[in-house]
C-alpha cells in the first residue's frame, strides 16, 4: 500500500485574515472607537507594516514588542509579525519601568511599537541595546500621540509610505508566534513561548466545547496582552471572519451597553468584571439574549456570580489553565454550570489534565487532592531561553507541572483549592509574594515584612503585607504603595498593610505562611 506524506498545513492566523479579505473583503473585522476595520483595511495595514519591519530588519523568528492598551494597532503589529514569521511580544502595559525593561531585554526584540500613553516609560529606560526601532502609534484618535517624540518614527506615516508584503510566511505547528511574559515565584520574568501550534489546538478545543459561530461577535475589554482575552475568542474570531468589538478598556456601563448594542455573542472575562457588571443599576433590564458562549477565568468565582448571571439567561462558563496551556485546559460545560458551580470543569478534548501527589508525581485518588499537571498539543514546549525554569517546569513525561493544588470529582471535573506556589490572583492578574516583598525590604523603619493574598469577593484576592516596624516609625498603607509604586506595577500593591510585632519565620529563617495568614484575621489594619 502507497504511503502518501502529509505536508505541513499553514496555521498562521495572519494567512487567514488574508484570505478573508481576498473573499470578504468589506466585512467588518474590528469595532474601535478610534476607527473601524474591515477585512480589507486590516489586512492592508498588517501587510504594510510588514514592509516596513523588513526595512527594518526583522526576518523570521525575530522578535516585535507592543507596548499599549487594546487597539487596532495591537492587532495590526501581530498580524504584520506573523506575516513575516516574527514572533509578536505583547508587553503588559501594567508593569514598572524595571519589569519593562526586563521584558525587552530577555525577549531581544529589536522593534518596538508603542502608545503615547507609554512614551515616557520607554524614554526613562536604558535604552535595551537590540531594540533598534521604535514607532509611536499617531492614528489613533484615542491616543493622541506628542508631536515632538524625539527618537520615535511616526507609525502612520511610515506604513502610508510602504507597499504591502504581497506574501504571508507559511507557519506550522511548532513555529513560535507569540512570547508572553509571566513571573516566576521568585519574581524573575520568563517568557512563554506560544507556538502556531499550541494556539490552533487551543482553538480547537475551544471549538469543540464552546457555542461560537461563524458570524458571531467576540467582545475584548480584558487585556489583550493576557493570553486569556487573545487566545480565547479574538484570534479565533478573526480566523473565522468574525467581527470583534475592542475596548481599550474594561468599563462596567460600557460593556453592558455593548452587550446589547452590539448583540454580543462570546466573551472572556474574569469574576471581577463580571461582579462590577451585575451591580449597575442598568443590569437587570439589559437584553443579554445573545450572550451564549461566556468564558470566565482567571480568579476563583463566587457562586453567586453564577446564580446571579443565570437569573439573567446567561450561563458563566469557568475554564482553568495558564499562559503556558495557551490558556485553557479545563472549561465546565454550559449544562453544568449550576450542577457544579465552583469546579473548572473537564479537561479539553485534546488535553489530558491529571492529579499527582506532590512528592511522588504518582496520580492521587478521586476526590484527593494533589498538584495539577497538564500535557498536550496547547501545553508550551517552554521557557524563551531558560532551560532551568523549563526543566524545573516538566517532567520526563512531558507533563507540565502547573503548581496549582486541586482534586478531580467522580465526573472528572477539576475542583483547584489552593495554590502549591504562594502566587496571588488578583482581578486576574497575577502577584508574587515575594516580588512584594523586595519591593518593600529597604523601607526605612520597616524591620520585617511579608505578603498574602487574602480572599475578596469582588477581585478574588486581594495583596495584603504585613510588617514590623521600628519603635516611632510611622508606616501606614500609603507609605507602602508610594515606596513600592516604582519598583512593582500598581496591581501589586497592598490594598491593606497590617502592624505585627514580628512577622512569623521558621527555623530555617523562611516566611511561614500558614502563621502569617493566621495572624492577618486577627490583626487590626494599619493605614
Amino acid at each position: 500500500m502507497r504511503t502518501r506524506h502529509m505536508p505541513n498545513v499553514d496555521i498562521n492566523p495572519a494567512s487567514a485574515v488574508a484570505r478573508h479579505a481576498r473573499f470578504n473583503p468589506d466585512a467588518t473585522a474590528v469595532v474601535y472607537a478610534g476607527g473601524d476595520l474591515t477585512y480589507a483595511d486590516l489586512n492592508d495595514k498588517a501587510a504594510r507594516f510588514a514592509t516596513v519591519l523588513t526595512q527594518n530588519g526583522v526576518a523570521q523568528e525575530d522578535r516585535v514588542a507592543f507596548l499599549g492598551m487594546n487597539s487596532t494597532s495591537f492587532l495590526v503589529t501581530m498580524l504584520a509579525a506573523f506575516r513575516l514569521g516574527a514572533i509578536f511580544v505583547p508587553v503588559n502595559f501594567r508593569l514598572a519601568p524595571p519589569e519593562t525593561l526586563a521584558v525587552l531585554e530577555q525577549s531581544g526584540a529589536s522593534v518596538l511599537v508603542c502608545e503615547e500613553g507609554h512614551r515616557a516609560l520607554v524614554d526613562g529606560l536604558v535604552k535595551p541595546a537590540v531594540l533598534e526601532a521604535l514607532f509611536l502609534v499617531d492614528d489613533d484618535s484615542e491616543v493622541p500621540a506628542s508631536s515632538s517624540a524625539a527618537r520615535w518614527t511616526s507609525w502612520s506615516s511610515a506604513i502610508a509610505s510602504a507597499s504591502p508584503t504581497a506574501e504571508v510566511s507559511t507557519r506550522t505547528e511548532d513555529d513560535v508566534a507569540i512570547l508572553m511574559f509571566t513571573s516566576g515565584t521568585t519574581g524573575r520574568s520568563k517568557g512563554v513561548t506560544l507556538t502556531h501550534g499550541n494556539i490552533w489546538w487551543n482553538s480547537l478545543n475551544v471549538e469543540l466545547m464552546v457555542d461560537s459561530r461563524i458570524g458571531d461577535t467576540t467582545h475584548a475589554a480584558a487585556p489583550l496582552f493576557h493570553v486569556g482575552a487573545l487566545n480565547s475568542f479574538v484570534l479565533r474570531a478573526l480566523v473565522r471572519g468574525n467581527r470583534v468589538v475592542v475596548r481599550r478598556a474594561f468599563d462596567p456601563a460600557q460593556t453592558l451597553d455593548d452587550y446589547t448594542h452590539y448583540q454580543v455573542n462570546s466573551t472572556f472575562a474574569v469574576p471581577a468584571m463580571f461582579i462590577a457588571m451585575q451591580r449597575l443599576p442598568e443590569f437587570d433590564a439589559a437584553d443579554l439574549s445573545t450572550l451564549r458562549a461566556v468564558v470566565v477565568a482567571g480568579a476563583p468565582v463566587p457562586p453567586s456570580v453564577i446564580t446571579d448571571w443565570a437569573k439573567r439567561g446567561v450561563m458563566l462558563q469557568q475554564a482553568w489553565g495558564l499562559t503556558e496551556t495557551a490558556p485553557f485546559a479545563t472549561h465546565l460545560p454550559v449544562d453544568w454550570t449550576l450542577t457544579k458551580t465552583g469546579s473548572a470543569g473537564i479537561p479539553m478534548p485534546y488535553t489530558e489534565v491529571r492529579v499527582v501527589d506532590v512528592v511522588t508525581g504518582e496520580p492521587v485518588a478521586t476526590g484527593e487532592r494533589g498538584e495539577v499537571i497538564v500535557r498536550g498539543p496547547n501545553v508550551t514546549s517552554g521557557y524563551w531561553k531558560n532551560d532551568e525554569a523549563t526543566g524545573a517546569a516538566f517532567d520526563a513525561d512531558g507533563w507540565f507541572h502547573s503548581g496549582d493544588i486541586g482534586f478531580l470529582d467522580d465526573d472528572s471535573c477539576l475542583y483547584i483549592v489552593d495554590r502549591l506556589k504562594d502566587m496571588i490572583i488578583s482581578g486576574g492578574e497575577n502577584v508574587y509574594p515575594a516580588e512584594v516583598e523586595r519591593a518593600l525590604a529597604d523601607l526605612e523603619g520597616l524591620n520585617d515584612v511579608a505578603v498574602i493574598g487574602v480572599p475578596d469577593e469582588q477581585w478574588g484576592e486581594i495583596v495584603v503585607a504585613l510588617g514590623s516596624v521600628q519603635p516611632g516609625a510611622d508606616i501606614t498603607l500609603e507609605t507602602v504603595r508610594e515606596h513600592a509604586a516604582n519598583k512593582v506595577a500598581r496591581y501589586k500593591l497592598p490594598s491593606r498593610f497590617l502592624i505585627v510585632d514580628a512577622v512569623p519565620r521558621n527555623a530555617s529563617g523562611k516566611l511561614d505562611k500558614t502563621n502569617i495568614r493566621r495572624l492577618a484575621g486577627e490583626t487590626d489594619e494599619r493605614g
